[in-house]
């Protein structure tokens, strides 16, 4: 099990909920970026359908993944330990969470994911064109959201958000996970559902934007208010979008980073894909200015990704983490 966070909960409760849709055909592309924006208000998360990443492209990563996962754990070991980047199992980060998972952390350069493929697998370069070209294609996708949310927000620069992520030297990372199956996992307290037990606790994303994909199985749920649970239905053909702390902050909490969490499942293992879109890390984050007004008064202090991450790294994995970057002076930045 996830040690439990410090932060005291309420008693947990699963309700359904429809989350918002958002169709990138050309016939429903002109009401995107109104229909992006709400969601990521209302929910700070979302699905995209028709939204161009190939069919080739997805079925050659899922291929590549299951194969590593298959292998026997003496030779997925020697892929780690991730530090970060590399195969890891149980451990989440470096403050003691643990969960019923194992993933592999790889960067989003060609050249270094090239490089990492050696220890991953016994056809590297296979590998690692399986890996570069899904990167490149949900990259891609992800600026595009962003793109659709900056013109919904009505921003003077419409890359205000995806250039972040375009930067040559931008700090996006992807992750696989994959969550065994688990026979003999025990209910979860709060009602999770028969045999489950969570296999990734509870968090928010804490760069800009996660485009989700995952298999045939469900697990992933969001939180929309303390204690309340929403299970996200799984869709192999579709992405799920979620805001991150940064773009929170970015949008002065206009948009909502949702915290989340993985469930195992006791009768079929679970995968999932992360592209996990981050700035450099000498980027300047701060609210934009079109978005503050004397009603609205700019929430966060200016910050560089590189201090946020650090104070991120040395959190537990369910911590608020934003608030440490509460502007000090109502009104303004100081």
């Amino acid at each position: 099990m996830v040690v439990a966070s410090p932060n005291p909960r309420r008693a947990e409760k699963i309700q359904a909920v429809e989350l918002p849709v958002i169709d990138l055909s050309p016939s429903g592309r002109s009401a995107a970026p109104a229909l992006i924006v709400e969601a990521c208000e209302k929910y700070g998360f979302f699905k995209v359908i028709n939204h161009g990443v190939p069919g080739e492209v997805v079925s050659r990563m899922d291929e590549a993944s299951a194969g590593f996962f298959a292998r026997p754990d003496s030779e997925k070991r020697g892929a780690g330990p991730a530090d970060p980047f590399g195969y890891g199992s149980k451990s989440i980060g470096f403050n003691g969470d643990v969960g019923e998972v194992e993933y592999l952390l790889l960067e989003t350069d060609p050249v270094l994911v090239s490089r990492r493929s050696v220890g991953i697998s016994d056809d590297p370069n296979r590998f690692s064109a399986a890996v570069n070209s899904y990167i490149e294609a949900v990259r891609e996708l992800a600026c595009d959201i962003l793109d659709l949310m900056a013109q919904g927000l009505r921003a003077p620069d419409a890359s205000v958000f995806s250039r972040l992520l375009r930067a040559v030297d931008s700090d996006s990372v992807f992750r696989i996970n994959h969550y065994p199956r688990r026979s003999g996992a025990v209910l979860l307290r709060g009602g999770g559902g028969v045999g489950e037990e969570v296999g990734f606790g509870e968090h928010s994303d804490p760069q800009i934007l996660t485009v989700l994909r995952s298999n045939d199985v469900g697990g992933l749920q969001i939180s929309l208010e303390d204690g309340v649970w929403t299970p996200v239905p799984p869709d192999p053909a579709a992405f799920w979008v979620n805001v991150g702390d940064v773009l929170q902050a970015m949008t002065n909490g206009r948009f909502l980073s949702v915290r989340h969490r993985a469930l195992t499942n006791p009768f079929k293992s679970r995968t999932s894909m992360a592209f996990f879109g981050a700035p450099p890390l000498d980027a300047w984050i701060a609210p934009q200015r079109e978005l503050l007004d004397p009603r609205r008064p700019c929430i966060y202090k200016p910050f560089t990704w590189a201090e946020y991450k650090k104070a991120v790294y040395s959190l537990r994995l369910g911590d608020t983490r934003l608030d440490l970057f509460r502007a000090r002076k109502e009104g303004g930045i100081d």
